[in-house]
């Protein structure tokens, strides 16, 4: 049984279209995938596409974006550019299997977890020139971050960035910067180097060197500092807290050089804040972790006929909804009319089946529900 020749025959029986020379096989193929892509997830949770996300830390890093699938070619050699994954990420979230706490307000995350910002701290004094060597206050430092946004406009599916030079096309807007060494040029201005989200592409063993900066206005401000990156030039080595820099500008003699990070004891994770499609954990991991997170999947393009469709039961309605958006867009308001409510037949049908498995477990009680289980590893408390 081949489901998406079944639903491209559904197709053009609804839209009355029984010619490839009228509306193309590819053209069809490609609302199946706006429909199936764009607005299943939007429209109905299905319990078929939930799952578990997991994924192992890196140590230092404490930002992990929500992946992306790769760039997929259609028929008729159209691409689908890159999108999310999943749909989002829910509790229970758990860190070397141990429940741990899961927050989506990013108040009440920082409330707990504060981005604890040292007073200024002179690292250096100014001696008339650009160039430095500099060490952090407290290390080992937490590492700046670009998001999912900037990885998709960098164009490479890889995150974070590891990189041999500064990429200049990723958005101001989608950097956090967490280091900052500033000082005060002759005229009284700000002379600002922060680090980019963006690290070095080198052989350093356990050490993380991030590419520093010269922050910008939006969108594409950032520069690159002079002088190129190495392990010994325009990089911060987060574990030590050692950075070498060319400022964008002399710095006068005798003026102070300031560095500014946040700080946090890296250690196990105990709490995940999902924001802007980013997962934050707090402690920073100091070694590599087993994250899991349920999660709804994004749905996958329809890319080949004898593996596209994953559930059969769902075959109509994602025919009735790709022909829908064709009805649409073609204007053909009164087939769109008499077949909306079929459409809506469909939808309530395949919803059915996640209903059914949703309403199998008893919403909790204080009195019945599922057993608690602490955060707390209770052998080792001697229970």
């Amino acid at each position: 049984m081949n489901l998406l020749s079944d639903i491209l025959t559904y197709i053009r029986r609804i839209i009355k279209s029984p010619s490839n020379a009228q509306i193309t096989d590819d053209l069809l193929i490609d609302y199946v995938n706006r429909f199936w892509i764009m607005d299943v997830d939007a429209r109905i949770q299905l319990f078929d596409l939930k799952t578990v996300y997991r994924f192992q830390t890196i140590p230092g890093i404490d930002k992990y974006n929500m992946p992306l699938y790769d760039i997929q070619t259609e028929s008729g050699n159209q691409n689908i550019n890159f999108y999310p994954v999943y749909q989002g990420f829910m509790a229970p979230a758990r860190v070397n299997g141990v429940t741990c706490s899961f927050y989506t307000e990013r108040g009440s995350f920082f409330d707990v977890w504060p981005n604890y910002v040292q007073t200024l701290v002179q690292a250096g004094t100014g001696d008339g020139g650009a160039t430095y060597n500099l060490t952090l206050p407290f290390f080992p430092a937490i590492p700046g971050h670009i998001d999912m946004s900037g990885i998709i406009a960098w164009g490479t599916n890889e995150d974070p960035p590891f990189v041999t030079d500064f990429i200049t096309t990723i958005p101001t807007t989608s950097v956090e910067s967490c280091v900052y060494f500033t000082a005060t040029a002759e005229d009284g201005s700000n002379i600002i180097v922060a680090d980019s989200g963006q690290f070095l592409d080198a052989n350093t063993g356990s050490d993380l060197y991030g590419l520093l900066m010269a922050p910008g206005n939006a969108p594409f401000g950032n520069s690159a500092l002079g002088g190129g990156y190495s392990t010994t030039l325009n990089t911060i080595n987060y574990a030590t807290g050692v950075a070498n820099i060319t400022f964008p500008a002399n710095i006068p003699a005798g003026n102070p050089i300031n560095a500014q990070c946040y700080f946090i004891q890296p250690g196990l994770p105990r709490s995940i804040l999902f924001h802007n499609n980013t997962l934050t954990l707090r402690n920073p991991p100091d070694k590599q972790y087993l994250i899991e997170l349920d999660a709804y999947l994004s749905p996958a393009a329809f890319l080949a006929s004898n593996n596209a469709v994953p559930f059969a039961y769902m075959a109509e309605y994602i025919a009735r909804g790709a022909a829908r958006k064709i009805l649409a867009d073609t204007g053909d308001i009164e087939q769109f009319q008499f077949y909306e409510p079929l459409f809506q037949e469909q939808e309530t049908l395949v919803w059915k089946r996640s209903q059914r498995q949703q309403t199998a477990t008893r919403t909790p009680t204080i009195f019945a529900g599922p057993t608690f289980q602490s955060n707390y590893n209770q052998s080792s408390l001697g229970v």
